[in-house]
């Protein structure tokens, strides 16, 4: 595995070593040794799979803690556009973000540690995104902020008629409201 810096500290692209032959491939997703090596401490306590359509789009999340979470995500079918938004205070990067393309093809993962706003859009129809989480789900530590926020600038790549949202993401707040925990 090679575990690639970002412009934000701790959020690290994984691309994996990936053997194949005329039977098709084979690949670690994770390996607990070679995360402890690259400085990932993680405890992963719980595996979610989500099934999207075209133009959905899923975010921008996070839990507050006790129940803060560190994510490793992928995509198993089709494309997304993953961000990651760095909420935590202190840091010199604090609302900054990373877009990264991830797919079936290029099998690369995305590590997202506690003290970030997560999200994704994806890009073709019946797409499979998969991540392991640190923590479990608790619905009373879930804050967000809208995806389409002016002060964050993110280039989803696609207009607002053509995004598909819950309920819940329509009507998350401003990102200079938030009052981010971390």
């Amino acid at each position: 595995m090679n575990f690639i810096e970002t412009k934000i500290k701790d959020l690290l692209i994984i691309e994996p070593k990936i053997w194949k032959d005329d039977r098709g491939y084979f690949y670690e997703s994770y390996n607990k040794d070679a995360f402890d090596k690259a400085g990932i401490h993680a405890n992963f306590v719980q595996d979610n799979q989500s099934l999207s359509q075209k133009g959905t789009l899923r975010g921008l999340h996070a839990q507050s803690d006790p129940f803060a979470q560190g994510k490793l995500v992928r995509v198993i079918k089709g494309r997304v556009i993953d961000v990651a938004v760095d909420i935590r205070k202190t840091s010199g990067t604090y609302g900054q973000h990373v877009e990264i393309e991830l797919s079936e093809e290029n099998r690369l993962m995305l590590w997202v540690p506690p003290g970030f706003l997560h999200g994704f859009l994806t890009l073709d129809d019946n797409t499979i995104f998969t991540y392991k989480v640190t923590n479990f789900y608790d619905k009373n530590s879930e804050f967000g902020v809208v995806w389409n926020d002016s002060d964050l600038k993110i280039n989803w790549g696609k207009s607002s008629q053509e995004i598909i949202l819950s309920e819940k993401d329509k009507i998350l707040p401003a990102f200079k409201d938030l009052d981010s925990p971390f």
